[in-house]
């Protein structure tokens, strides 16, 4: 008697909980629905670094959701051009995008904040503004506009000033030259006589081996060896004041990123920053062999001139300022980015600085 009545308790529990079970399936399944997207990039998938880092994020999206949400990463050019990503996630047409905000300067100037401003912030000062200086909200409140909502998605970190058919010691130098170079960089070389030109990544070694332009920056030595330019153009100067560090963005249609269960936002925010960690360290791990290798090719190390870094710096300045007085969206953003940069850069100066300039000596003397 004792037996059967044990039996039936069992199967009273195991009633119970085949009945919890599929009672809890359908509210599992329907907060976290099978989703396909698709992400174009705007670099070439030649470009392991800067294109594998939408792959990362796509890895730790699918990895983090049991692979019910998986985005499939399409590289430049394959289903949309590669500086209008912005355009296709705007319109819906594709539901995100991994590129470079500072791409779209020319619908709003406020973009090039996203990725970083001439003589602005180090990766570190940068990371720290976005995160908690308010740079994330204030940017997709102006994103918003567009349509899209965006988070940083990879980090350059401080890049090389570029590649050059002749010498450029001096400001003068910059007269007539054709370079391709991109955000409010191009206008501060506009200004001090240059002629900017904006490619993508692909298109720029066609330009610079036809003359159709005299100089480009890209990023730095792991991308810019597998690209080919110092068989074209020799001089490779350092550092692109125009990025003291260089943001490539996530972009998002904002109505499905809205429409995303709560966890599935998390989940997207949680693999662009474990993403982007992953770009900073594999182009600082990379960098110093790739720079050697370019060296036995021939490459010709440069630094610019003070000459050319003050010129410039005045005219960035200028313009800096005038764009505030025109242009509201990116007066709002620039004030807390500006007195971020300003606050950290005293701190800075005091610890990071000190220690580097320290560190380099010992390093010098080994």
């Amino acid at each position: 008697m004792r037996r059967r009545a044990l039996f039936r308790q069992a199967g009273f529990a195991g009633a119970a909980t085949a009945a919890s079970a599929t009672l809890a399936m359908p509210a599992i399944a329907q907060s976290s629905p099978a989703l396909r997207w698709r992400m174009t990039s705007s670099y070439p998938k030649s470009l392991e670094t800067i294109y594998g880092t939408g792959e990362v994020f796509a890895r730790i999206v699918a990895e983090l959701t049991d692979n019910q949400f998986q985005i499939r990463v399409f590289g430049a050019g394959e289903i949309t051009p590669p500086l209008q990503a912005l355009d296709a996630v705007q319109a819906g047409t594709i539901e995100c995008a991994h590129t470079t905000s500072f791409f779209y300067t020319g619908k709003n100037e406020a973009f090039a904040i996203a990725t970083g401003l001439p003589f602005g912030l180090n990766t570190r000062q940068q990371e720290a503004w976005l995160y908690q200086g308010g740079g994330v909200e204030l940017l997709n409140a102006f994103f918003a506009k567009y349509n899209v909502f965006g988070l940083p998605l990879g980090s350059t970190g401080a890049q090389m000033g570029g590649w050059f058919r002749k010498e450029v010691p001096t400001a003068a130098d910059l007269k007539g030259l054709k370079m391709r170079i991109g955000g409010l960089a191009g206008q501060v070389l506009e200004r001090q006589g240059g002629v900017p030109q904006q490619l993508a990544g692909g298109d720029i070694y066609p330009a610079l081996e036809r003359g159709t332009i005299d100089a480009v920056e890209w990023l730095g030595p792991v991308d810019d060896e597998k690209l080919g330019f110092v068989r074209v153009a020799p001089f490779y100067y350092y550092p692109a004041w125009w990025e003291g560090a260089a943001n490539t963005q996530f972009f998002c249609n904002l109505e499905q990123y809205n429409n995303l269960p709560k966890h599935y936002q998390a989940v997207i925010r949680s693999a662009c920053s474990e993403a982007t960690k992953w770009m900073v360290a594999r182009y600082d791990t990379n960098h110093p062999a790739a720079l050697r290798r370019l060296v036995a090719q021939g490459a010709k190390l440069r630094g610019f001139s003070r000459d050319m870094l003050d010129s410039c710096a005045r005219t960035w300045e200028t313009l800096e300022a005038e764009i505030v007085a025109r242009n509201p969206d990116f007066a709002a953003i620039h004030a807390s980015w500006s007195k971020g940069r300003d606050d950290m850069r005293l701190w800075h100066r005091i610890s990071e600085l000190t220690f580097d300039n320290y560190a380099a000596q010992l390093s010098a003397r080994r």
